[in-house]
């Protein structure tokens, strides 16, 4: 017989994210204690923003920060205080407020951390892509998500109103024309017939024999974006430029898109994600730099196209 947890499914998932939450936090705890460090994994986030701080900075910029509660921030600094690891002094500037700095007691202590954190830091992420490569972006999107949409409003909401990511299908090969034509066509008045291993009828055959990925992006039964992957050499790929609908501009198809190619390559050991573009699409460029793409010289392996004026590449 199926378990209450496995029949519950869903609707039990805010209990186990808490569960598997109090795990990581005992152990993070015995941790440091079989290292000989007073020191609880809860106080992370809070002596973390301390360290990197020049100068004493108030509890709300801390929660700012981290985005924790006022209250979660003075619990943790009252502990760190009765540990001598923190200095609580009045704003001098603001009577209403208190400066938080590390004491010498406390800065002492970072370098006896930082060979654990480096540890833990690694173990986690193998402990969290058992579940899947890209476990932080998923993680970060449903952050993202209750965020912008709390579970309350999200109730009211269609589930054909989620944007899905699907793989490429015959079938689909109607939308290149769709989506990319109307960019390609007048964007760049007529003069790019191809793009990315992608004409305006349907990917090369060859896009797919070594080995890359077309995602397209669906929206209430419509498709309304796509983006191409393709593979440089068994540790890299390269991602093309999404192609969206216009009309859903508002909707971070692109986000979503690229999200899957970072997704995917992850799920093949690839290493780098590079991406190539031009000054002209300053809202592509700083989506890519949100996701942690940096300016990089073109790898020996990527077919630089004559309009590229800036390459990117993402480390996995």
């Amino acid at each position: 017989m199926a378990s209450i947890s496995a029949k519950l499914s869903y609707l039990i998932g805010i209990t186990r994210f808490r569960r598997i939450s109090e795990k990581l936090y005992v152990d993070g705890d015995k941790v440091y204690r079989e290292a000989g460090i007073n020191f609880k994994a809860s106080w992370f986030p809070v002596y973390y923003v301390l360290a990197l701080a020049e100068d004493p900075i108030t509890v709300m910029q801390i929660a700012e920060q981290i985005d924790f509660s006022h209250i979660s921030v003075k619990n943790v600094l009252r502990e760190l205080e009765q540990f001598e690891y923190v200095e609580i002094i009045s704003n001098p500037d603001d009577g209403r407020s208190k400066l938080v700095s590390l004491t010498t007691k406390g800065q002492k202590l970072i370098y006896r951390l930082k060979p654990i954190w480096i540890s833990l830091s690694a173990t986690l992420k193998k402990i969290f892509q058992t579940g899947h490569p890209d476990f932080m972006n998923t993680l970060n999107r449903i952050d993202s998500q209750i965020e912008k949409t709390p579970l309350y409003l999200s109730l009211s909401q269609s589930e054909k109103d989620v944007i899905m990511v699907i793989d490429y299908k015959p079938g689909l090969n109607r939308h290149f024309h769709e989506l990319a034509g109307p960019w390609l066509s007048g964007e760049l008045n007529g003069a790019l017939e191809e793009k990315g291993g992608i004409t305006l009828q349907a990917p090369d055959p060859s896009h797919f024999i070594e080995g890359g990925f077309v995602f397209f992006a669906r929206y209430k039964e419509q498709i309304v974006g796509f983006v191409a992957l393709k593979r440089l050499d068994d540790d890299s790929f390269e991602c093309d430029r999404p192609y969206t609908n216009p009309i859903y501009k508002n909707f971070e198809i692109e986000l979503k898109l690229i999200e899957r190619c970072i997704s995917r390559c992850m799920e093949n050991d690839a290493k780098t994600l590079w991406h190539q573009t031009t000054m002209d699409l300053p809202e592509a460029h700083q989506l890519f730099h949100l996701l942690g793409f940096m300016e990089e010289s073109a790898p020996p392996g990527m077919q630089v196209q004559d309009q590229t004026e800036k390459i990117m590449c993402l480390e996995l």
